[in-house]
């Protein structure tokens, strides 16, 4: 079994990281990884999203491009790819469902493998800036489904300090 973190240590040590080992990801981590995304909370249980797992190098650095340079990528054993999936979401919630559930429902699941990427000792790092027909030909992801964000998965090469952050005075409004 794979060993993992306290939640509130896993929060704390999360760190977004652009510098990677070559050291491969096992896959009992990622299969670790992809069953707790699964669990993952989705509006209406409907798990409006798909989860593409990119390993080889050419296609990786066709992402890299597709990121407008982020060479961070290519370095990454493993890049997974989260896609809204409108039409499943649509189902139940039609437009709202295509428009907004579909793309919270990736970002949801997105967070929830950074998380336990953290928890198994890996480091990854949240990347949105992309183009999207571009991370489509390189992933070969159809064209009904929608890249939201990508996570270059791995072992750190460096460990980045904590970035400061807002006080909660300065983002909570009680009402």
């Amino acid at each position: 079994m794979v060993k993992s973190k306290d939640f509130f240590q896993v929060v704390e040590e999360r760190r977004s990281m652009r510098a990677f080992a070559p050291t491969p990801v096992e896959a009992e981590k990622l299969k670790r990884i992809l069953e707790v995304v699964n669990r993952a909370p989705s509006a209406g249980n409907l798990q409006g999203y798909e989860i593409f797992v990119v390993r080889k190098a050419e296609q990786k650095q066709a992402l890299v491009k597709a990121a407008y340079d982020q060479q961070f990528i290519a370095e990454a054993p493993l890049v997974l790819i989260f896609c809204a999936n409108p039409a499943r979401s649509a189902v139940r919630y039609r437009e709202r469902g295509e428009n907004l559930y579909s793309v919270q429902d990736a970002t949801i699941a997105c967070t929830y493998a950074m998380l336990a990427a953290t928890a198994l000792g890996l480091s990854s790092v949240w990347v949105g800036a992309f183009d999207e027909q571009a991370v489509r030909r390189a992933a070969d992801i159809p064209a009904d489904l929608t890249p939201v964000a990508m996570l270059p998965v791995g072992y750190a090469s460096e460990l980045p300090p904590a970035t400061p952050r807002r006080s909660l005075d300065e983002i909570v409004h009680e009402r």
